[in-house]
Parts: structure tokens; sequence; C-alpha cells
């Protein structure tokens, strides 16, 4: 299996037609139908069903999309990395962070990186922290922006000094909105909005000392961005952390720190004894120094 047939297939199912793709490619359309055939062929599967209106993807197909895009993902990379070492410091870093306060501060490492070495392009991916660390795992990001509990066996990592609280977001109209501190307890009567994250979501519900069974969850979230949104509609009462930039996007809305005081921190890794390309290396030299300042 060629990257050339993976792109092939890549381009297709995004235009979810042969011709257009072919004329995206460059090929003729049965050169790109065949190239499609041989390769179901080699997989022993179907990936495309072939209608009057188009192509769609089966379950396979978009399992194999999946597949694909990572892999071209990386072997863009490995090739820029080659790049690099013939040309001044450029190239792609890819970083993926979950919504904390030590964003501002990897704000501030990106903005003084991109005046040193402009000709360097960083892509961010905002998701969960899972989601970070199994695309880190494949290589597809160098550097992740976590919030604890995390497991660093695999990586190197510096914590950083920022301590984030935990509390409950609520409307200005909810009746514990006047609240200055609240115990985890006083909201299990209320519906409530809790993280997804498996052990994040654990210690919260230790802290309310219930069941799930024994709660209404209307909502779970993996960010707070768009959860937010439907705190201020009234769903529920998010359990979240108070340095979450979606805490304070709106007026309507007031964040109550639970008592007795949970606090966590964030966390820069990136994987052990991995060989980076040359820019990655250098941001990696600027998170190390951000090290020895913290220390």
């Amino acid at each position: 299996m060629e990257l050339r047939t993976l792109r092939y297939f890549l381009a297709t199912a995004g235009e979810g037609n042969i011709t257009r793709a072919a004329d995206i490619l460059h090929v003729t359309q049965p050169t790109l139908s065949r190239q499609l055939m041989d390769l179901e062929k080699e997989l022993g599967t179907t990936l495309v069903i072939r209608g009057k209106k188009g192509l769609t993807l089966t379950e396979e197909g978009m399992f194999f999309r999946q597949r694909a895009e990572e892999i071209i993902e990386l072997a863009d990379r490995l090739e820029q990395a080659f790049v690099e070492k013939n040309d001044s410091v450029s190239g792609m870093i890819s970083i993926g962070a979950t919504e904390a306060i030590g964003s501002r501060l990897l704000a501030k490492l990106i903005k003084r990186f991109s005046e040193r070495y402009p000709q360097v392009e960083f892509h961010l991916y905002n998701e969960m922290a899972d989601d970070i660390k199994e695309r880190m795992d494949k290589g597809l990001i160098d550097v992740g922006l976590l919030l604890e509990p995390v497991d660093i066996v695999k990586y190197d990592f510096i914590r950083l000094s920022q301590k984030e609280t935990w509390g409950v977001l609520t409307r200005k109209d909810h009746p514990l909105a006047e609240r200055e501190v609240i115990s985890p307890k006083e909201v299990t009567e209320y519906p409530l909005i809790l993280p997804l994250r498996e052990k994040v979501r654990a210690e919260v519900l230790n802290w309310l000392e219930k069941d799930e069974k024994d709660l209404r969850i209307p909502l779970s979230y993996t960010l707070l961005s768009n959860a937010v949104l439907l705190v201020e509609e009234g769903l529920g009462c998010a359990f979240c952390l108070d340095g979450a930039l979606a805490v304070r996007s709106s007026p309507n809305l007031r964040f109550i720190p639970i008592s007795p005081e949970h606090t966590t921190r964030s966390v820069l890794i990136w994987k052990k004894n991995h060989l980076f390309s040359p820019a990655t290396s250098l941001f990696i030299q600027e998170i190390n120094l951000l090290r020895a300042t913290m220390d």
C-alpha cells in the first residue's frame, strides 16, 4: 500500500465524488476508480458505496479514513523534519492543550518562540487529556498541556506553578449563586453537569459521596466551552475548574469554589527518549528553561 493510494482515497472521501477528486488529483477518473478498487481488493473489504449522487463511506471506510489521515500526517511530518535539517529553523510544532489556566503561560511561550523563529508554524489542538495523550503516543502531537491527574511514566514533563481551583458554575439566578463557597454535597439535589474524563469524574463523585445512579446528570462534557452554554440555559450546575476561560465567558454565570478546597495544576508533557524535529527540540529547550526558573 503506497502513500499515493492513501492520498487518493482521502481526496475521494473528502469530495464524495470520483470526478471532482480526479480533477483535484490531476488524474483521470478511470485511473482513480481503479486505484480505489485495487485498494479495496488489497484490504478485502468495501470502503465506499457508489451511488448516483456520489460516494458514501462504509463503516470500514470511515475507520480506514481515520487511520489513513494519521499515516499521511506522520509522513508529512517526517518529510518536513528532513527539510528542516537543511534549512534555517522552520517547520511545524504540534501542540495539544486542554482548557486550563496554564494555557496563558503556553501562549507566552509560543509567542516568544515565534518572534525568535518566525518560520516555525504551530498547530494547536484543543482536546481532552486522554485524546491528547493518544495522539502524542501516535506521534501526531509533540507537546501536550494537560491537567492533573496524569500518568507521566512515558513522558518528560514540567508541572506549572499556577493552581487551579475546583468549583461549581451556576447561573446568577440559581438558589446557590450567592454563596461564597459551597460543599459538594449541597449541590446533589440539583441537576449536575460533570466532566466526562474518567479519572476526574471519579474524583468528583467521591466528593459528592453519591453513586451516579443517585444523581441527575443531564450532560457530561469533555471541554467546558459548550457546556457553559447549557449552564447558561439552566440545564444544570457544572463542576469545573476556575482556570478554564469559558468560566468567564458570560456575565450571567457565577463560579463558586467548593469547600474544602480542591486544587490541581497543569503539566506540559512530551515523549521520553524521542527524536524530535529541530524546531520541536528547540521549543522543548524553551520549556526546560522555564523549568529552571520554577525550580
